[in-house]
Formats: C-alpha cells, sequence, structure tokens
C-alpha cells in the first residue's frame, strides 16, 4: 500500500520539475528585460568621459544642483542613473602666442575652479570630486554622485610644462594635446581638411609632454589630435592610454573617429576607447539627411518667431559665453515648436541603437576590456534616447537587448576605464620613485 500512495507523489513531483524546467526555457517578456537591464543599471557604477561645462552655470543664481537646460546637471543625472561625470577643463584652440597661451590659461584655471566650487563649496554634500578610482567607489558607496576632470586641449599649458603637474594636482586625470587647431604640442585631427600640419605629429614640446603627463599621472587622451599625433603618443607613452569621446572610423569615416591601426595600438598598450554618441560621428549620412529634413522645419518656424538660425556649429562655437546662451534661448524654443511636427518626416535621427553597433564593432575587434562609454553632452552630444544624463538607463538597456552580460556592461561603464586610470597612477608612482 505504502508504494501505491508513493507513485502519485513522484508522478507530482516529476510534473513539477518539468513544468519548472519549461518555464524557465520560456522567452523573456518586455517587462522582464527591463526589469533584469534596471537591476543592472542600479548595480552598476556609470561613468560619462566627457561632460562640457560653461562657467556661467557655476554661480549661486545658476548652478547644477538646478535642473537647468544643459544635458548634464545633478537632477538630470539622479533621474538618470549616471554616478560620475566627467566634467571638461576645454580650450578653444588660438593663437600660439605669449597672449594666447596666457588667456587660456585663465580660460582653464576659471573652470577648474568652478568644479571646485561646485563640490566643495555649492553641493559637496550631492556631489564630490574624485581623484583616483578608490575615490569613485567609495562616494558612490556614499550614496553621492562623483564628478572627476578632464583637460581637453593642452594648449593652456603654454610653453611651461610646469603647468601639467599644476592641472594634475588640481584633479585633471586627463589630457589631449590639441583640439581643433593644431597646438604648441600637436597636429590635430582637422589637419585632413586642408592637408596642412605643423609637425608631421607631434612637436618636440609634445613630446616633452607625454613624460610629463607620464611622470604625474594623467591619461594621455587621443580623442582630438592627429593620427600620427596618436600613433607617436603610444609609442612613447609608458603608460595606458585613452580615448575619451571617439567612435570607431571603420563605421563612419570622419577624422574625429580612431581607424583600426589606431584601435589595435590602443589595446596593444592596455588602453581604452570611450566611444561616443555625438550623432555625426556615429552615422554623419543619417545624422545630415535627418538635420536637413529637420531644419527645414525649425527654419520655417523661426522665421515666424522672427528668429536667426546659425548657419554651422563653428558659428556657435566662435560666440561668446553670453552670446550662446541667448542663442540657446531663443533656438530652444523654436525646437519645443517643431517637436510636434517631427513625426512628420521619413529620415530619422541617429539613435541608441546606431550607437550601440559602434560598441559592437569596438569589442569585437579589440575585445571588451578596451572598450567605454562617453556622451560629448554640453558639447555637441546626444543621440535619440540618450539626448541628456536623464535618459542614461537606455544605454544600458540597448546593451542588455544586444547580449551583453552585467559584468561586461560593469566593464563599459566604468571598470575598463578605472582600470586604466590605476595603470596610470601605478607608472606615475614609479616613475616619481626613481627620481
Amino acid at each position: 500500500m505504502s508504494m501505491l500512495r508513493t507513485i502519485p507523489a513522484l508522478l507530482v513531483l516529476v510534473t513539477l520539475v518539468f513544468v519548472s524546467a519549461c518555464a524557465s526555457d520560456a522567452p523573456e517578456t518586455e517587462d522582464q528585460l527591463v526589469e533584469r537591464a534596471q537591476g543592472i543599471h542600479e548595480r552598476a557604477i556609470t561613468a560619462d568621459t566627457h561632460d562640457d561645462i560653461s562657467v556661467a552655470n557655476f554661480t549661486e543664481e545658476k548652478n547644477y544642483t538646478m535642473d537647468l537646460p544643459t544635458q548634464v546637471n545633478l537632477p538630470k543625472m539622479r533621474e538618470g542613473g549616471l554616478d560620475v561625470t566627467w566634467l571638461v577643463v576645454y580650450t578653444g584652440q588660438g593663437e600660439l602666442t605669449e597672449e594666447g597661451y596666457a588667456a587660456a590659461y585663465d580660460n582653464a584655471v576659471s573652470k577648474f575652479e568652478a568644479i571646485h566650487w561646485l563640490t566643495e563649496e555649492k553641493a559637496p554634500e550631492q556631489i564630490e570630486l574624485a581623484y583616483t578610482s578608490d575615490d569613485v567607489r567609495r562616494i558612490v558607496s556614499e550614496g553621492k554622485l562623483v564628478a572627476m576632470i578632464a583637460i581637453e586641449n593642452a594648449y593652456p599649458v603654454g610653453l611651461d610644462l610646469d603647468n601639467i603637474r599644476q592641472f594634475q594636482e588640481w584633479g585633471g586625470r586627463y589630457m589631449s594635446l590639441s583640439h581643433n587647431g593644431h597646438s604648441q604640442f600637436a597636429d590635430s585631427n582637422t589637419g585632413e581638411r586642408d592637408d596642412v600640419w605643423l609637425y608631421d605629429g607631434l612637436s618636440d614640446l609634445g613630446k616633452q609632454a607625454i613624460a610629463e603627463m607620464n611622470k604625474w599621472g594623467i591619461m594621455i587622451d587621443l580623442s582630438h589630435p592627429s593620427k600620427k599625433s596618436n600613433m607617436q603618443s603610444m609609442e612613447l607613452s609608458l603608460a595606458p592610454v585613452m580615448a575619451s569621446h571617439s567612435g570607431a572610423r571603420a563605421m563612419n569615416d570622419v577624422s574625429r573617429n580612431l581607424d583600426d591601426e589606431e584601435l589595435m595600438a590602443l589595446k596593444a598598450g592596455g588602453g581604452v576607447v570611450q566611444t561616443v554618441a555625438f550623432r555625426s560621428y556615429v552615422d554623419a549620412e543619417k545624422d545630415a539627411a535627418y538635420r536637413s529634413a529637420s531644419r527645414a522645419i525649425e527654419e520655417e518656424i523661426a522665421a515666424d518667431l522672427g528668429f536667426t538660425m546659425l548657419e554651422s556649429r563653428r558659428d556657435f562655437f566662435n560666440m561668446t559665453t553670453e552670446e550662446r546662451e541667448a542663442y540657446m534661448e531663443g533656438y530652444s524654443k523654436v525646437q519645443d515648436a517643431a517637436a510636434g511636427r517631427m513625426g512628420e518626416l521619413e529620415a530619422k535621427p541617429v539613435n541608441v541603437a546606431d550607437f550601440v553597433d559602434h560598441i559592437d564593432y569596438l569589442v569585437e575587434l579589440i575585445g571588451i576590456d578596451h572598450v567605454g562609454i562617453s556622451s560629448d553632452f554640453d558639447g555637441g552630444g546626444g543621440v535619440e534616447g540618450w539626448n541628456d544624463a536623464s535618459e542614461t538607463f537606455n544605454v544600458t538597456l540597448e546593451l542588455v537587448r544586444r547580449g551583453y552580460s552585467e559584468e561586461e556592461i560593469n566593464q563599459m561603464w566604468s571598470g575598463n576605464l578605472l582600470r586604466v586610470l590605476d595603470d596610470v597612477q601605478r607608472i606615475a608612482a614609479e616613475i616619481q620613485a626613481q627620481g
């Protein structure tokens, strides 16, 4: 009798195991995928390595504790789950003269001071400046946001290489040797426009600057110099390098992206490329088609509003800070009025999926250990779906859709970059110890 009673129980158990196995093989629903992505996003330390700033947004009256119309600020970071913002000490390229260097230095100092003011005086309970990877992890564990400092264009260093150490002491943790225009240190990628170069790569001073950056623990940023400058930098550097905001040139042939030779050299040196969500660097053809179609609508609305639109981005960057702010205030009204009509367009904007196509390519070419993420927010960056810090989760969601694991996503969001920073700082300590 006991055997007979056992048989039905065994059948129930086998049935439950079978049903459970079938359930585990069931495809993940959209809600389940999103929930899984949210968990990954919340557990990751998310870092965006390139966010431009204006000192006008670092005052008591107007600052990043407020939800300004900037793409990055503290409320937007909180909303989107962006833990770390690399705030950029950017200086446009000017004349290679004593007066030019002095003005560039003053500009850089004003931005260093603005970042320190935000993190040390205005909102230290909300955001703290990090100098090391350990700082990043500690600050995040305390529930605060993290700021780090980047230097875009070494032009403010002038001819005094001691300024490199000064910038490092102020918190600068990566620096590019040029921007859009040849500097005293390196040829820029913009030389491809007219095939005019100053040094055929790095200048003698640029080669010395590489050694100084190695010595003081500043990561060398490849995102704006020319290919020859970059290849020479990687050959000379004793430490891994990084590209703070660049895409894959094989995916979109523009001079601001890195070609396969540069990427393979970066990999060989243990570096990292922070894939950039800048529309025209992701897909120039798609972006141009959409911009042309959407601009026609915007110009029609601007005419009705009595607003004059600029002809090019270069015109915008040639404006003073006050002129830019006035322009953006007027342009935002045009955009708001045009938003309802953009659905009429057959052309579509560059989006998060297009951006992650670059990540896929880079991972396939150089491996997951050498790929990161950046936006270039408030400097022209942003794609549909990740157009400000509040939408940061959408990047993680797309990575989950592509099948990346939590460990791989953590690597791309911050792990790879912090590993490079650790290597650069370790090598700097060794150089200093050798005297």
